[in-house]
């Protein structure tokens, strides 16, 4: 956080295939943003949210099911969505019907963590006692929130207006394996 990075591009004349040059030399200056990382454990049921080293919101949360639990590992938000739709048969979650376990056309707050399907985002359809109580999605963390997204006071709509792309959430104490390196953004989780 708060490094400043200078990239030179030195691509005038470089060849990028046959037939095919750069045509200028760049320079670009930019500076790294806060720090945030946020620590799920699934045991606790409970995420940490840290900012440049000091804790701002301990947040109540359901993770995955025993039957479906979310991926253990460093991972970083990759994309956004205010709402999005959820189809389990899109992931695998396919019933003997062939229709998905699940489809939700608005679930808030949505913010992907893996490729394969893996979000943190806003829960209105649970109880309000499963969240810091008990594990019970598909392997995505849900945090409380409102139907239609429009609740600033709930849990998934503050953790939503926090973060930014390329924060990093730490999943803990969850039975399933680390996330692989190239699920995502997650090359966190390579053993150097």
């Amino acid at each position: 956080a708060g490094s400043e990075v200078t990239m030179k591009m030195k691509l005038d004349g470089v060849e990028a295939s046959n037939g095919v040059k750069g045509v200028q030399d760049k320079t670009v200056n930019f500076k790294i943003g806060r720090s945030q990382v946020s620590t799920v454990d699934a045991k606790t049921k409970r995420m940490t949210v840290v900012r440049d080293g000091k804790k701002i919101k301990d947040i109540p949360i359901s993770a995955g099911s025993a039957a479906n639990p979310t991926y253990n590992g460093q991972m970083v938000i990759s994309e956004k969505f205010k709402e999005t739709r959820m189809d389990g048969s899109t992931v695998g979650f396919t019933g003997k019907d062939g229709k998905g376990e699940y489809d939700i056309k608005d679930v808030p707050h949505a913010m992907r963590l893996s490729t394969s399907g893996t979000f943190i985002h806003g829960n209105y359809w649970g109880s309000d006692s499963i969240f810091g109580a008990a594990n019970t999605s598909h392997g995505c963390i849900g945090l409380n929130d409102a139907k239609g997204a429009g609740d600033p006071s709930q849990d998934g709509a503050w953790f939503y207006e926090q973060t930014i792309l390329g924060d990093v959430v730490v999943m803990k104490n969850s039975p399933d394996k680390t996330i692989k390196p190239d699920n995502g953004l997650n090359g966190w989780n390579m053993d150097w």
